[in-house]
């Protein structure tokens, strides 16, 4: 055996006991039995992923699916203008990204509590506008879809920022303006150089968002008060409340196959193909 593989052990010892083994776990407990207290027994069966076909569940999926795309794309909207911002801000630059950073100081709970109160009928929202006299009623704005839409973007924007700005700062500034020289406009230089170049970390930003909330929880949970049921929240009941196991490993196995499935049609679409 040669040195690489010495060296490569420690990395395989890790994967195989805290990645391959959890999830061989799991993928038993999806093809056996719930017991009648909980905890799984035999025999096999495959009950817990033709449960998985009833609409009430692939609803719920689609809905995953759908808010995590949304959520992806709002990011990629708010977070490409303000990583180009920040790369081109000269020696404030660090001021910027610190203040990207700053919500990773605190706990997610707490960040995510915040927006109760700011969005509930007695927070500063509805507070605002109604010594404004602008509304006479509170605005429904929690616990309903916009609201945990906010609470998915607000989370994971600076996983799209980061990656967005580590390719930006390495470009070329010499190449928009040989852009402009040629007569290219903003625009023409933004849509034809930049974000070319810029292509391998709109990718990782778009993975690093959309992968996270596929299967967020806390944030439909606390936002959308059990009104806007994500799968994450389906998988968390079945291991907590319902004490289904095998549904809920198998719940858990489709959402790493529905994540890796678009991770690749994303990869493989003709439009990242031409970026990268």
């Amino acid at each position: 055996m040669n040195t690489r593989w010495w060296f490569l052990l420690p990395a395989r010892v890790w994967t195989a006991l805290f990645l391959l083994a959890p999830l061989g776990i799991v993928g038993a407990y999806s093809v056996l039995t719930r017991g009648d207290y909980g905890g799984v027994e035999a025999p096999w069966t495959m009950e817990s992923y033709t449960r998985l076909i009833d609409p009430l569940y692939l609803a719920i999926l689609w809905r995953s699916v759908w808010m995590a795309t949304l959520s992806t794309v709002l990011c990629a909207l708010l977070g490409f203008p303000l990583a180009l911002f920040i790369a081109r801000a000269g020696r404030r630059k660090n001021l910027w990204l610190q203040l990207v950073l700053l919500p990773f100081w605190t706990s997610f709970l707490v960040r995510t509590y915040a927006w109760l109160f700011i969005l509930r009928d007695t927070g500063l929202v509805n507070t605002v506008l109604q010594r404004l006299h602008v509304i006479r009623t509170p605005l429904p704005l929690l616990y309903n879809d916009g609201a945990v839409l906010l609470g998915l973007v607000y989370s994971f924007l600076p996983f799209f920022v980061l990656p967005v700005y580590a390719a930006l700062e390495r470009l070329d500034g010499s190449l928009a303006e040989a852009a402009a020289d040629l007569g290219a406009r903003p625009l023409s230089t933004l849509r034809r150089v930049i974000l070319p170049l810029s292509a391998p970390g709109i990718a990782a930003g778009c993975v690093l968002v959309f992968i996270p909330c596929l299967g967020s929880y806390l944030t439909p949970d606390l936002l959308g008060g059990g009104k806007t049921v994500m799968v994450g929240n389906l998988i968390q009941n079945q291991f907590t409340t319902a004490r289904d196991w095998p549904f809920g490993s198998a719940t858990s196995l489709v959402l790493m196959l529905v994540s890796a499935l678009a991770l690749l049609m994303m990869m493989r679409s003709p439009a990242t193909k031409e970026m990268l």
